[in-house]
């Protein structure tokens, strides 16, 4: 998790897929945090997305420390947590030790695992582990794109934007099967929940900007793909409205206390 290990993210993209992510994530982990989500760690936390969205469902009163290295998504994120405290840290997350998350009840992250390696992944949780604290990892991708209707070359883009998460040891689609394993390695129980995005003709600017990035990431990962065409025909759907996208994610619950309940 060095400065070039996990990529900056503009924040109109993050603004873009806010309300998608607030649709898509689990509500079954908030109910096992209980009354642990009174001090939370938000590692990466962006522009503070997933605390406008578990704060309100959390016990108050809440003190959220955000930890990212960008200070113009931090300078958001510390004003827009609702009914919360907040701390703000720069920082970046391969430096982040256990005792950085002292006093702290709860840590969690968004879109985050995916884009680590597993060496990456392999300390973040030893982090949290370390500390003794429950964490939750939203949205995580989990390799597996629905597009309907059907192209032919669907699968043939996927499995080429699959090969580009991968690249220079990123862990892409094994991400949660990594951080799964980690956490066993540390006695750490962990469970899944789906959350999926679910994309048709009202999210129409988010499913076009999706597009493009996973099309080009294919792309860039195999120039023999007609990916232009594929675009052009998948871009030309979107304009009638007429395609709908299911992007699969999972959310990684991670809990020291499991096996005493």
């Amino acid at each position: 998790m060095s400065e070039t290990d996990v990529p900056p993210f503009a924040p109109e993209w993050l603004a873009l897929r806010e309300d998608a992510d607030a649709r898509a994530r689990s509500r079954d982990p908030v109910g096992l945090i209980g009354d642990r989500g009174r001090v939370v760690a938000d590692l990466g936390c962006g522009t503070g997305s997933l605390g406008r969205w578990l704060a309100p469902r959390l016990p108050s009163p809440q003190r959220w420390v955000l930890i990212d290295r960008d200070p113009r998504l931090l300078s958001v994120a510390e004003h827009s947590v609702p009914g919360a405290t907040t701390e703000a840290r720069r920082r970046d997350l391969g430096t982040l030790r256990s005792g950085d998350l002292a006093g702290c009840t709860l840590v969690v992250a968004s879109a985050l695992l995916d884009v680590l390696t597993r060496p990456a992944v392999d300390a973040l949780v030893r982090a949290v582990a370390g500390a003794g604290v429950p964490a939750l990892f939203s949205l995580t991708v989990a390799g597996r794109v629905e597009l309907s209707p059907a192209d032919p070359l669907d699968g043939a883009v996927a499995r080429a934007f699959d090969a580009h998460q991968r690249r220079a040891g990123l862990l892409g689609p094994d991400a949660v099967e990594a951080a799964r394993a980690a956490f066993t390695a540390h006695g750490v129980a962990t469970r899944t929940f789906p959350s999926p995005w679910r994309l048709g003709p009202e999210e129409g600017a988010l499913l076009e900007a999706w597009l493009h990035g996973w099309v080009g990431a294919a792309r860039e990962q195999d120039p023999a793909l007609p990916a232009e065409a594929y675009l052009e025909r998948r871009l030309e759907e979107c304009s009638r409205g007429a395609l709908f996208a299911i992007v699969h994610h999972t959310d990684v619950w991670a809990d020291p206390a499991e096996d005493e309940r």
